[in-house]
């Protein structure tokens, strides 16, 4: 923005700078930068004066002078393999809360699940952000020690890298499957499906393997039914008119993820099936749309935008001490939430815990 003056009758717009604030609030032009920038050194009165005073002349910071002093952008870049979905709307509106309460702003980028355009997302932002968040069924440790510089401070989120010179940050989905199995079990269930995700995302596997060891303790893998899904609630649809051929149908239905649950919930009752009553459906993840349904869906909560903001939270600490912090490995607690679509016939209540995480840190080599 500018301000307006006069030359040879002509108004003439030019940019405010830190110096005409500094003019205005009859203060030096330090003062006004440690107000402005919040390092301290100066008092509540002061910064309220110049924040009024900036306000008012429309001051808008050089950010590209700033970050050649600094070195920093105040910018997080944050990869994904899609935009599309309540989970990643979720998740991206939990890192950018955390990322405001900072002063930083996101630059969100989408791989569109391709190898190849995560590695030209990721390349396209060295330089650009001060760290990076990445989810990407992409990322081992080979796509990485390629396209992500060593030195730029990152949080991997959900992948199956284990290089240790990355900090990580996972959702325990054994637990959580193991969780919304047992209590399917415990509500009479006999036959139960599971709808898959895409073959590469991690979460996916880690549920899969899940879903049989548990079935197989108790002695049910033989009723086990696998169907094809890709997270969206088409593919869930598709699955929901599989499961309507089958015989003996299914009891109940466990999807990777809420939207294929949703997705199979409507196929189901387009045919004509009670939910819970001639079959149940659960989900994961506990996307806000869960709860609205009808009859509201029964998931694995793992609290997304909690995700989100625990991700860019242990960002940040990278960037404050680069180079001098050991890797973190966390990985989040899910926990279920009983709702209609499971209600047994004892009419269980339901359940919400704690959000809660497990971290390790990283005994081997600091980051170079």
């Amino acid at each position: 923005m500018g301000c307006a003056c006069q030359r040879g009758g002509v108004v003439v717009s030019r940019t405010v700078t830190i110096k005409d604030v500094a003019r205005e609030a009859k203060l030096s032009v330090a003062s006004v930068s440690r107000a402005l920038n919040g390092s301290g050194g100066v008092t509540p009165d002061t910064v309220k004066i110049v924040r009024e005073v900036a306000t008012r002349l429309r001051y808008v910071p050089d950010n590209a002078a700033r970050s050649m002093i600094t070195r920093r952008t105040n910018t997080i870049g944050v990869l994904l393999p899609d935009l599309y979905g309540e989970f990643f709307s979720e998740l991206i509106r939990g890192i950018d809360l955390a990322a405001r309460a900072r002063g930083l702003n996101i630059l969100v980028s989408s791989s569109h699940d391709d190898a190849d355009e995560a590695a030209i997302a990721l390349r396209s932002m060295h330089g650009r952000v001060d760290g990076l968040l990445v989810m990407s069924p992409h990322a081992d440790e080979d796509f990485l020690r390629r396209n992500l510089q060593v030195t730029l401070p990152s949080v991997l989120m959900n992948t199956l890298e284990t290089n240790h010179d990355y900090a990580t940050l996972s959702v325990d989905n054994r637990s959580g499957v193991r969780l919304v199995l047992e209590h399917l079990l415990e509500c009479g269930r006999q036959r139960i499906a599971f709808i898959q995700g895409p073959a590469r995302n991690q979460d996916v596997r880690e549920r899969e393997q899940a879903f049989h060891e548990v079935l197989a303790e108790h002695a049910a893998t033989g009723d086990a039914v696998i169907l094809p899904g890709d997270f969206s609630e088409q593919s869930g649809y598709d699955a929901g008119q599989q499961l309507l051929a089958l015989r003996p149908r299914p009891d109940a239905v466990f999807a990777a993820n809420d939207m294929m649950a949703i997705g199979c919930m409507a196929a189901l009752r387009e045919a004509g099936l009670r939910i819970p009553d001639d079959i149940a459906v659960a989900g994961f993840d506990d996307v806000p749309m869960a709860r609205y349904v009808t009859p509201p869906l029964t998931t694995v909560s793992v609290r997304i935008a909690e995700l989100g903001r625990l991700a860019l939270e242990q960002l940040c600490m990278q960037i404050a001490e680069p180079g001098s912090l050991m890797p973190i490995h966390q990985r989040v607690t899910a926990t279920l939430v009983v709702r209609a679509s499971t209600a047994s016939r004892t009419s269980e209540p339901v359940q919400r815990e704690t959000f809660a995480t497990t971290t390790t840190m990283d005994a081997g080599r600091h980051p170079p």
